[in-house]
């Protein structure tokens, strides 16, 4: 919407895939109706045609949650580290004054989720995901104008949270500012969810992590609640 001088805010969202109310209006090319699994999702189709299926029932129906904002991989692997669930968006944004072409002050955001299933979540192995982050950050941040920010977060998915583990995550907060800020920051953010207790902890900024709360709560965080859990508090009612 544009405001009294003209000018008009917009930003694109670059991941995820196809509304399936609209891919299913359409149906698939030859006019047949998609096929859906005993969740009433759609299992064939271009709608769904670039997001994985995981044989693991809790990630997959996280997955769910995130298919239609984030690009998703299964069994990634970075710098020797494994990962179940990779996720990744970018978010560019804009002011135009009057009209699309005259625009300025471009910028874009960046978001990475890794998670994987763990034995047992501990302390050294989120400290090892923090450093992973790091080395991620300095090969992938770009460093320019035109950068607002990027931020890394790290989701362990496992049978307990460790009164260790969650104070550790609840008091974490690592934020980097790129040339005094100017070239915008990097933050990484870490996780630790536990299904089968409905219970999960995130770390002050860590919003995605609201994705993996799929019982009727959100993460315990220091700080508000952020706006992916603002948004899923709304659509729970």
């Amino acid at each position: 919407m544009a405001d009294e001088g003209g000018q008009d805010d917009s930003s694109t969202r670059v991941g995820g895939g196809t509304d399936p109310a609209t891919a299913a209006s359409d149906g698939d090319d030859d006019g047949a109706a998609f096929r859906t699994d005993e969740r009433g999702r759609i299992v064939d189709g271009a709608a769904y045609e670039d997001v994985p299926v995981w044989d693991d029932e809790y990630l997959d129906r996280v997955s769910d949650r995130l298919m239609f904002n984030y690009d998703l991989e299964r069994d990634a692997r970075f710098r020797g580290e494994s990962f179940d669930l990779y996720a990744s968006m970018r978010i560019d944004s804009q002011k135009e004054f009057f009209h699309p072409s005259l625009d300025y002050a471009n910028h874009h955001s960046d978001e990475h989720l890794f998670a994987r299933r763990v034995d047992r979540a501990s302390v050294g192995e989120l400290e090892r995901l923090v450093e992973l982050g790091h080395d991620l950050a300095d090969e992938w941040v770009e460093g320019d104008e035109e950068h607002y920010g990027t931020d890394l977060s790290f989701v362990l998915v496992a049978e307990e949270v460790p009164d260790d583990v969650r104070e550790f995550v609840v008091d974490f907060r690592e934020r980097e500012l790129l040339k005094y800020g100017y070239y915008g920051h990097y933050e990484i953010g870490l996780g630790v969810v536990a299904p089968g207790e409905e219970r999960a902890v995130a770390s002050r900024e860590a919003d995605v992590v609201s994705a993996f709360a799929l019982w009727d709560d959100v993460p315990e965080r220091k700080g508000h609640r952020g706006i992916l859990s603002r948004l899923l508090g709304r659509l729970r009612g």
